[in-house]
């Protein structure tokens, strides 16, 4: 995957597949195995490689979104059941992932991603899982909704596929 090292800038860690491409054509989410080559936990199932999206969504976290969505999560119980939801689908995700290729899941106690189910830690996480499951990730998809149209001016790593 010539074009996610390009977008990393260096050869990415427990590769599995592309979970999501970018409408230039290029990955922009792919999916990573619950351990790596070691054994050892790597809980990002999804992982944003697009450095294009990658800095949009830095612009909103330095905005403040993240604390709005926080105390939205604490007032509101419906999109605090929703969030809850997406952290037991990214979690049963992973554990799929980990029968696929053997492995032991992850401990019931390791994070999910993001912050989820508790808190709203980052977004390039929430991002990535709306990406590659549309639907899924309340935040997600309210941080894509608040994203321009990083890729619009071209792909971010070339034509390297």
């Amino acid at each position: 995957m010539r074009a996610v090292e390009r977008q990393l800038g260096r050869a990415p860690r427990g590769l599995r597949a592309v979970a999501h491409r970018c409408p230039c054509g290029l990955p922009d989410v792919v999916e990573t195995a619950p351990r790596l080559a070691d054994g050892s936990p790597f809980p990002t199932l999804y992982y944003l490689t697009c450095p294009k999206a990658a800095s949009a969504i830095g612009t909103l976290e330095t905005s403040g979104l993240m604390r709005s969505m926080q105390a939205r999560l604490a007032d509101d119980p419906e999109l605090a059941a929703r969030y809850q939801a997406a952290h037991d689908d990214y979690v049963a995700r992973r554990d799929k992932a980990a029968a696929r290729d053997g492995l032991e899941p992850l401990p019931r106690d390791m994070q999910s991603a993001g912050g989820m189910p508790e808190r709203v830690k980052c977004l390039h996480a929430l991002v990535g899982h709306e990406l590659a499951v549309p639907g899924a990730n309340p935040f997600g998809r309210e941080a894509l909704d608040a994203l321009p149209e990083w890729w619009a001016d071209g792909p971010c790593a070339g034509d390297a596929e």
